[in-house]
């Protein structure tokens, strides 16, 4: 076996035994990594708190043949209790921990999936930033991050570029915006198109730091289904924040 030291953010944990719980990260070092938390169950665990989703910890564990790691050590680096303490954050951190989970890949290091994730949580716990733009952003930073950056001056279909034709729908399976000759997917408005291109084009500290545009929830449900296509699957921690049914 191999004693292993990194940093992770704890994406989720489920039970295993009556003591025991595995707990899903994904690391800077290693990629998404799955390890046992032993006796973290026990009122009188040493864990505590620690390693609980949301939670950005310095780890130490044991890997050896087993997909599954040994955890020996655990220390808090964030655990952001002002996003613990609201609602819609928490709804928000969970939601982006739910993609990182599906992009994620075991043993395979990515640090730039990392640092993104760590610096949205913190981005989400900064009082000063809207929560209802930071998972969309999250949403679309990873898209670009895995080479699925949608096209948003020309038509993805025809190639004419905006100007030439007013792009009014959205499609990532297409490859992102559509004109009206093309149209397909969700209709999108120039004041959402103008936050997306916004957050894609390094002005997502204005977007965050400013008054929530008034196309706020188009953005994030455009954010979210474009997400929900790549990954091919559905949101749950969106799904049930909004109240929506699958």
């Amino acid at each position: 076996m191999t004693l292993l030291r990194d940093s992770g953010v704890v994406l989720r944990t489920y039970r295993l035994g009556e003591a025991d719980r595995i707990v899903v990260l994904v690391t800077a070092d290693h990629g998404k990594v799955r390890a046992v938390a032993k006796g973290i169950r026990k009122t009188t665990s040493r864990w505590g708190g620690r390693l609980e989703p949301l939670s950005h910890v310095a780890i130490l564990f044991w890997q050896g043949r087993s997909d599954l790691a040994v955890v020996t050590q655990a220390e808090v680096v964030d655990h952001f209790p002002r996003l613990r303490d609201d609602l819609e954050r928490v709804a928000c951190g969970l939601s982006m921990l739910e993609v990182v989970d599906q992009v994620a890949l075991e043993g395979h290091p990515d640090p730039g999936l990392y640092r993104m994730v760590v610096g949205a949580l913190r981005a989400l716990a900064d009082e000063r930033n809207d929560p209802a733009m930071v998972a969309p952003a999250f949403f679309l930073k990873v898209l670009a991050h895995e080479g699925a950056e949608p096209v948003l001056h020309a038509c993805a279909a025809c190639g004419r570029p905006e100007g030439e034709v007013e792009l009014v729908a959205f499609d990532l399976t297409e490859g992102g915006t559509l004109c009206r000759g093309c149209r397909r997917g969700r209709a999108v408005s120039p004041d959402a198109l103008e936050v997306v291109r916004a957050v894609l084009g390094g002005g997502l500290g204005r977007v965050l730091a400013g008054p929530r545009p008034a196309c706020a929830e188009e953005v994030a449900s455009l954010a979210t289904e474009a997400m929900e296509v790549h990954i091919d699957r559905r949101l749950r921690a969106v799904r049930t924040a909004a109240g929506l049914t699958w």
